[in-house]
């Protein structure tokens, strides 16, 4: 979700309010830009309008963008690094470290668009979040049409979160249907099911896990009808119950 996290006072005033605001929390100013960046890319690689070959590029520069975005964000949740297991279990608890990880599986991967949507979604949402608080440093009324589409899109956060998680959710049959097509390495679906398993876990997001869960009553339902196929029926069971094995205990 949106950030939250408040590093400075938020001093009143018109442009000077803005700019003491955004020097005296540099590091989220710097996380802000990148995400507008990565928003720019991803909108450029969905919508090609400079060529195709241009919009491979951009696609590439979101996910570098994002994984500069998730490392600073990694550094800002846990600032002294340390190079052991306790570390590396506290990071993987990280909705960032998450997105860091889902950029190096598919920065150098055959651009596929269902994996931009995230990397975008979520960069819209905490720039969207961010500039409200740059509004509210430079004034109260300050660019009302801006403050309107901002409210707008926070009003829809809930409906673009599940989104987010249908998304990641099937990109991992996607990612096996890219092996199999030659598009794709052997271990992107193995890493891929690692994230899939740290979103489901998440502590902070727990969406995915909601997603799943809709998603198997929806298909438990349909395949109770008197119109379903037996084979069908027992074909989706069998799913159902080897997804549920696969699905990682959250506490």
């Amino acid at each position: 979700m949106a950030d939250s996290t408040q590093n400075g006072p938020m001093p009143g005033g018109a442009g000077g309010g803005a700019v003491q605001f955004l020097m005296a929390n540099k590091l989220d100013t710097a996380m802000w830009i990148s995400r507008l960046f990565t928003v720019y890319c991803s909108a450029l690689f969905v919508l090609p309008l400079l060529g195709l070959h241009e919009a491979t590029s951009f696609y590439q520069r979101a996910l570098l963008a994002n994984a500069l975005t998730s490392a600073l964000r990694l550094h800002q949740r846990l600032p002294h690094f340390q190079l052991s297991r306790a570390f590396l279990a506290q990071a993987l608890l990280e909705d960032s470290c998450h997105y860091l990880l889902y950029s190096l599986i598919f920065v150098n991967s055959y651009p596929v668009t269902m994996s931009i949507f995230p990397v975008l979604l979520f960069s819209l949402l905490h720039a969207a979040t961010y500039t409200k608080k740059i509004l509210e440093a430079r004034s109260s009324n300050s660019l009302p049409f801006l403050r309107n589409l901002l409210e707008i899109l926070n009003a829809n956060q809930q409906n673009i979160l599940k989104f987010i998680a249908c998304n990641e959710i099937f990109l991992m049959p996607a990612t096996v249907f890219m092996l199999f097509s030659g598009q794709g390495s052997l271990l992107q679906p193995f890493i891929y099911y690692r994230f899939l398993t740290l979103r489901y876990s998440s502590r902070r997001n727990p969406y995915c896990r909601i997603l799943f869960t809709e998603l198997r009553i929806v298909v438990e339902h349909l395949i109770t009808k008197p119109s379903c196929p037996v084979f069908v029926r027992r074909l989706c069971l069998s799913g159902i119950s080897f997804i549920s094995r696969l699905a990682p205990t959250v506490a």
